[in-house]
């Protein structure tokens, strides 16, 4: 049961390195050691935390941002392939349930993905940002409604959501529907300014307050070197300052520790599960709170694939037995539910 569960949370505010992918990921297996040496549980880093979030199309105009576009897929992280192996290993060797943000590449696109890795090293769930934001429509696709959902893993279920989903009502409710104990929230830091950093503490402890859920945020970082190097133009600069908000909320809305909003570090918490159920006894609403016959959420969750392959057939012949004969032969024979299609739509044709 939820309420006799204790759960050491982390939540990672790091640096990535802005040249190379693969020193990115050993920072964040380098954080996933170091978190659990201190027992963590369950880790989350920020997002598209590898290889690095895309703060140059926040400060440059995209007719300069072909070649660091072009940069971050020679970079991007293949799901699966070989980040999400290294990672899988660190979870199943430690016992660890993470959220890892990352920029994927599938062909042609990138896409802003939150991987949930179970304790065991499997992949509970990859999902994609629904809708990228502002300036982030040049760098990503978008995602689809199949990863609006929790997951069971070793701490409790689990969901996620990146950046300003948490300003779309619907997807959260998606997420509070399906029972989450524990969201992971993932936003990229380092950004915007105070007023980002502000109006993240009202989102996330909103999400705990009315979710009734624990809420594990975990911003980026970005150093002086690499905003200089991001930003040449000094007024540019500002605009990748700020907006860190590193932090563990209880469904109670309360801080468990103080939020981490400079510099690099790992936030540590006990979360209490029962307060999960505390909160819930007294507004649950997705249960004893909801009004379904008057206010209820319908949402498409099927992948949506760009192709999809359906069975089909030749037009039957209206012609003689050896026609018949012919349209039998061209099956293969071990396919016993493609001939008893085919008796079926012979059937509606002589009806016909």
């Amino acid at each position: 049961m939820a309420e006799k569960r204790i759960v050491r949370a982390a939540a990672v505010q790091i640096a990535p390195d802005l040249d190379d992918g693969a020193k990115t990921l050993e920072r964040v297996l380098n954080a996933l050691n170091e978190a659990t040496d201190k027992g963590a549980e369950f880790v989350v880093f920020p997002e598209t935390f590898v290889p690095w979030y895309p703060y140059f199309s926040f400060v440059a105009p995209p007719v300069l941002t072909g070649a660091e576009h072009l940069r971050l897929y020679e970079h991007a992280v293949v799901v699966p392939g070989p980040v999400t192996e290294a990672v899988a290993s660190v979870a199943r060797r430690r016992g660890v349930v993470v959220v890892l943000g990352v920029n994927e590449r599938d062909h042609g696109s990138l896409y802003n993905a939150q991987l949930i890795f179970d304790a065991d090293g499997s992949l509970k769930l990859k999902r994609r940002k629904i809708t990228p934001t502002y300036h982030e429509r040049m760098i990503w696709g978008q995602g689809d409604g199949s990863g609006l959902k929790a997951v069971d893993t070793a701490v409790g279920r689990v969901g996620a959501l990146a950046c300003w989903e948490h300003y779309n009502p619907l997807a959260r409710y998606a997420l509070m529907a399906d029972h989450e104990e524990i969201h992971a929230a993932q936003f990229p830091g380092s950004m915007v300014g105070q007023i980002f950093a502000d109006q993240m503490e009202v989102t996330i402890r909103h999400h705990a307050l009315e979710s009734g859920c624990f809420v594990v945020n975990a911003t980026g970082w970005l150093t002086e070197e690499q905003i200089a190097r991001i930003a040449p133009n000094e007024a540019m600069q500002k605009a990748l300052r700020g907006g860190c908000n590193t932090a563990i909320v209880t469904p109670e809305g309360a801080h468990l520790v103080p939020p981490l909003k400079e510099g690099e570090g790992i936030l540590v918490a006990d979360m209490d599960m029962a307060l999960v159920l505390k909160r819930k006894r007294m507004m649950d609403s997705v249960g004893h709170y909801a009004r379904p016959e008057l206010l209820s959420l319908k949402i498409d969750d099927r992948p949506q694939p760009p192709l999809r392959r359906e069975f089909s057939l030749e037009p039957l012949s209206h012609g003689s037995v050896s026609d018949e004969a012919d349209d039998e032969a061209r099956l293969d024979p071990s396919d016993g539910a493609a001939h008893q299609r085919v008796a079926v739509l012979r059937g509606q044709a002589r009806r016909a």
